[in-house]
C-alpha cells in the first residue's frame, strides 16, 4: 500500500517559476511576458540565474526536508546557512542519480573539467533516461555549462544565493502571497482523493493525463502541489529518509486562473481553444479517440515528421485533451475521456460570467478532474 508525505508551499514555486519564466514555451507562458519578469532582476544576478538553471529542479526535493511553513524567504535563509561551496552539491544529492552526481562532485574537487567528463556524464545521462524515460536528455551545450558551474561550486553558490534573493524581492515575493490559498486548496482536494483512489489512479487524476505504468502502488510518495508548473507534472526517484521514494509534483493551479497576474482569460481555456483550432491537432484527436497510439505511429498516419508531431501532442498535453502513458516501452497518447465537453464548459462558464474577471477571483476554487485536462 503507498504512503504518502505531503509537503506544500510557496518555496517549491520560488524554484520551478524560474525554470518557468526560463523555458516559458515548454509551459506555454507568453514569452514576452516571461522576458518582463526576468528583467526586473539586476543583470549580473540574471547572468547567474542563467548559468544555474538546471538546479531549480534540483531544489525541490530539499525543500521538502525544510520545516513548515515552506515559505520563499525561509528557504532563503535556510539556503544561506549552508557554506557557498555545499551549496550545489547539498541540493543535488538529494535528487541528482548517483553516478551523475559523483562525476560533478569529481570536476568540483578539481576545479576543472575536460572533454572525457563530458563524455562521461553524456553516458550517465544516457543511462538514466532508460529506467526513466520522463527526463530530458541535456544537449552538449547544457552538459558543459553544468560542468562549468560544478568546476566554481564556491563562486555559483554564493553568485546563485545573491540572484535568488534579487529573484524573490524583486517578483516573487507579491507572488507568494498570491499562489498560497491555491496550493493550500490543492493539498486538501488531493488528500480527499487520496482516501478513496489506489496510488496509480490518483496520480493519473493530479497530473491531468499522465498515466504510469511502473507505479505499482505500494511506493512512499512525498506529494508536492506546484501552482507554477501547471498542468505539466514530474514523478523522480529521491533520497529524503530512506530508499524506494518517489517526489510527484502536480499542478495546483485552479481552471479559473491564469499564470500571469491579472490576466481575465484562464490559461486551460485558451490553451484548450488553442490547441482545438488547429486542423492537424484535430486530426490527431480523431485518430486518437479510436485507438491509443505513439508519436511514431501518429507520424505515419499523419505524414509529418515525429519532431513535428510531438510539438503537437506537447500542446495538446498542456490543453488537458489527451492522455500520456509512460513506462518502459515508451509513451503512448490516448484521448481523454470528457475533455472537449470540459472545455465547452469552461468556455460556457467563462461567457456567462462576463461582468466579473475570473482571474482575479480571491477565492481559489477546488480543482475538478474533468476540468483541468
Amino acid at each position: 500500500m503507498a504512503e504518502y508525505l505531503w509537503r506544500h508551499g510557496a518555496a517549491f514555486d520560488l524554484f520551478l517559476s524560474l525554470d518557468v519564466l526560463h523555458d516559458p514555451a515548454k509551459y506555454g507562458l507568453r514569452g514576452s511576458w516571461a522576458a518582463g519578469v526576468r528583467s526586473r532582476i539586476p543583470a549580473a544576478e540574471r547572468t547567474a540565474l542563467q548559468a544555474v538553471m538546471k538546479s531549480y529542479i534540483w531544489a525541490f526535493p530539499w525543500v521538502a526536508t525544510l520545516p513548515e511553513p515552506r515559505h520563499g524567504r525561509a528557504a532563503l535563509d535556510a539556503l544561506a546557512q549552508i557554506p557557498a561551496d555545499e551549496r550545489l552539491t547539498t541540493l543535488a544529492s538529494y535528487y541528482m542519480n548517483g553516478r551523475i552526481h559523483a562525476i560533478l562532485v569529481n570536476v568540483a574537487g578539481r576545479g576543472s573539467w575536460a572533454k572525457p567528463d563530458r563524455e562521461a556524464l553524456k553516458t550517465a545521462y544516457c543511462a538514466r533516461q532508460e529506467t526513466h524515460p520522463l527526463h530530458t536528455m541535456p544537449s552538449d551545450h547544457d552538459l558543459e555549462q553544468m560542468l562549468t558551474v560544478w568546476a566554481d561550486v564556491a563562486g555559483y553558490g554564493e553568485a546563485w544565493l545573491a540572484a535568488l534573493t534579487a529573484y524573490y524581492d524583486a517578483f516573487f515575493a507579491e507572488e507568494e502571497a498570491r499562489i498560497q490559498p491555491a496550493l493550500e486548496t490543492a493539498v486538501t482536494h488531493a488528500q480527499s482523493l487520496a482516501n478513496v483512489l489506489p496510488l496509480p489512479k490518483l496520480l493519473e487524476e493530479l497530473s491531468q493525463g499522465l498515466l504510469f505504468s511502473h507505479v505499482t502502488g505500494d511506493e512512499t510518495v512525498i506529494m508536492i502541489p506546484s501552482f507554477w508548473i501547471t498542468p505539466l507534472s514530474m514523478l523522480a526517484p529521491v533520497r529524503l529518509d530512506g530508499p524506494g521514494q518517489w517526489a510527484f509534483m502536480f499542478g495546483a493551479r485552479p481552471p479559473a486562473m491564469s499564470l500571469v497576474p491579472g490576466d481575465v482569460v484562464p490559461d486551460a481555456l485558451f490553451q484548450s481553444l488553442k490547441a482545438l483550432a488547429d486542423p492537424t491537432r484535430l486530426r490527431i484527436l480523431r485518430y486518437l479517440s479510436a485507438e491509443e497510439l505513439t508519436p511514431a505511429q501518429l507520424a505515419r498516419r499523419l505524414r509529418l515528421r515525429p519532431p513535428t508531431v510531438i510539438h503537437h501532442l506537447h500542446a495538446l498535453r498542456l490543453a488537458r485533451l489527451v492522455h500520456l502513458t509512460i513506462g518502459p516501452g515508451g509513451k503512448r497518447y490516448a484521448i481523454r475521456p470528457g475533455a472537449v465537453t470540459a472545455a465547452s464548459a469552461l468556455l460556457a462558464s467563462y461567457l456567462s460570467d462576463g461582468s466579473r474577471p475570473l482571474a482575479d477571483d480571491p477565492v481559489a476554487q477546488p480543482l475538478q478532474s474533468e476540468v483541468l485536462l
